[in-house]
């Protein structure tokens, strides 16, 4: 096979399913599809292998999200209610697509999100129903007992929280009055507690690793990588193929059965949209021929935003003494010899899921603590010792789009993801800083934190706390919706319950793209549930049954903030 698999394909060849698209979704899809040795699978891949230290190395995880060779690098149009800012939205261009460039956080999200999304036209969707599969998926290390899978090929573990600060924000996160969880991703969400990761081995443990490598032993399955898909070929109303270009020659691949996007929130609706399928004002507009009106493709575009709430610290305990190149060295010697020590995890070790307000019936803030002061490209935020965490709300209100701007495929879409359009965001996210604030006053963080460095303590009122949002607000790089799950008949949904594009025969989308609203936390775990759900769906097998767990929810909750 050539390094791009080309003469494997030769100029045509004919499968039962083609999946576009190896990342989260799409590897476990690739996984349940071939288990039985009956059916053949094409995946195309644009991305090159995983194989390298930066991915495989789960403390190294600032340095893949940040280099061409695994990233597409997409970035927003200057984003009108944050000074015009032009924010980064990277997604994995590498076999395990963002999975292998993620931060490895994992978490379920609320019991009410999928509520939420059954709400909305979701059928099938509740909690009841995709308990089951995120039980399937997952072999939790220590996690609540009957809550969570431990035959699954995603393998969930917490950190050893060896730093004291970890443990200093749980009890600060208790001494102001909020719950303490044994497991956020268990029967109850809300409170703070140890924070998971998909780390196994001392290594990443992406969906490449999970699921599409050893689907890859099985003979029926073909990964194609360095192949960039131009679009789904139609016969009339049917998705027959796909056209797919590797190293400039255009190849085509048949499917006998179906076509399954699942190349991101932002290239699933790119490739429908390239293929006459979405709202007829973008495809006139870009000059492709509508082949099937669809007004949903590449709406209700949003995200989570955070900030990192950056304070000095009083004794130097942080990560800040192991960041020099001498430091870095010998951990990353460790690792490499035994995959042991601080390379093994992602620093995210410690975490709180609070409710912004009485009245809420669930948590909507989301808290990442980091023991040391710094970005995510992984650059210091000042020389010395500090600490941060991560927060921001997590069901904002606005909405944006993905859109192809012409009919060059290889051009990258027009994102805007319209962020603090709304504005319940701004009252939210002003909550986040005065409620982080008041954690960070309790006895247990006092012992360490000393100067707030930022937002910074002059950072008091509204005016200053939103200035402060709009100039550092950053993606937490969860986007999703941009085509929508929906009932049939809802104008706005681009697939049905069972991720088929609706309108069009062998075709379906699954991926974070179809989460008619985000999940409360990380999207790397619901997305892997989707691709279990999908597949059951696909396979025309009947769900799994439903359960009948009843999530913790705050007694309190209406007239109570904690």
């Amino acid at each position: 096979m050539g390094p791009h698999g080309r003469n494997v394909l030769g100029k045509m060849q004919t499968f039962d399913f083609i999946i576009i698209g190896s990342g989260s979704a799409g590897s476990v899809i690739a996984n349940r599809l071939s288990e039985d040795g009956k059916n053949t699978v094409l995946v195309l891949e644009f991305g090159g292998s995983d194989r390298g230290p930066f991915i495989q190395m789960p403390s190294a995880l600032a340095y893949p999200m940040s280099m061409n060779q695994y990233n597409w690098g997409f970035e927003t149009e200057p984003e009108p209610h944050l000074d015009g800012r032009r924010l980064a939205t990277p997604r994995g261009k590498v076999v395990g697509g963002s999975s292998s460039i993620n931060g490895m956080v994992y978490v379920r999200g609320h019991a009410r999100d999928f509520d939420a999304w059954e709400d909305l036209g979701a059928k099938g969707w509740g909690f009841r129903h995709v308990l089951p599969y995120f039980k399937r998926l997952e072999n939790s290390h220590g996690g609540e007992e009957g809550w969570r899978g431990t035959q699954g090929p995603m393998h969930v573990k917490r950190g050893r929280r060896l730093n004291p600060l970890y443990q200093a924000f749980v009890e600060a996160g208790r001494e102001a009055g909020y719950p303490v969880t044994p497991d956020y991703n268990g029967a109850q969400q809300e409170g703070f507690g140890p924070m998971e990761m998909t780390v196994h081995n001392g290594l990443r443990w992406s969906a490449a690793t999970a699921y599409l490598k050893p689907a890859l032993r099985r003979g029926n399955v073909k990964l194609v990588t360095g192949a960039y898909t131009y679009r789904i070929i139609l016969e009339g109303k049917r998705a027959v193929g796909v056209e797919y270009d590797v190293g400039g020659e255009v190849l085509t691949a048949r499917a006998r059965r179906e076509v399954i996007v699942a190349a991101s929130s932002i290239n699933s609706p790119k490739i429908l949209q390239l293929s006459g399928i979405g709202a007829p004002e973008t495809l006139k507009a870009a000059g492709i021929p509508v082949a099937h009106a669809l007004s949903g493709v590449g709406e209700n575009l949003h995200d989570h935003l955070e900030i990192y709430f950056q304070l000095e610290s009083k004794k130097p305990i942080t990560l800040y003494s192991q960041l020099n190149l001498f430091s870095k060295g010998i951990i990353g010697l460790e690792w490499l010899l035994f995959k042991t020590g601080l390379g093994t995890t992602n620093h995210f070790e410690a975490c709180g899921f609070t409710r912004s307000n009485a009245g809420i019936e669930y948590p909507d803030i989301e808290y990442h603590f980091l023991p040391a002061a710094m970005r995510y490209d992984g650059k210091l935020a000042f020389g010395g010792h500090g600490f941060q965490v991560h927060v921001g709300p997590m069901r904002s209100k606005s909405r944006g789009f993905v859109r192809v701007q012409n009919n060059d495929p290889k051009k990258p879409p027009k994102i805007l993801f319209n962020y603090m359009s709304h504005p319940d965001d701004w009252e939210e996210f002003r909550a986040c800083v005065r409620l982080t604030r008041e954690i960070f006053e309790q006895p247990s963080m006092q012992v360490y934190a000393g100067r707030e460095i930022q937002p910074g303590i002059n950072v008091q009122s509204d005016a200053d706390i939103d200035s402060f949002i709009r100039q550092h607000c950053e993606s937490a790089y969860h986007p999703c919706g941009t085509c929508k799950m929906g009932s049939p008949k809802d104008v706005n949904a681009v697939v049905d319950p069972e991720c088929r594009v609706i309108g069009i025969e062998g075709l379906r989308v699954a991926d974070s793209s179809i989460m008619p609203q985000v999940t409360n936390g990380n999207i790397n775990a619901p997305t892997l549930m989707i691709g279990e759900k999908a597949s059951d769906h696909i396979l025309g097998r009947d769900p799994l049954a439903p359960s009948n767990q009843q999530p913790w929810i705050n007694p309190a909750w209406e007239t109570s903030q904690r």
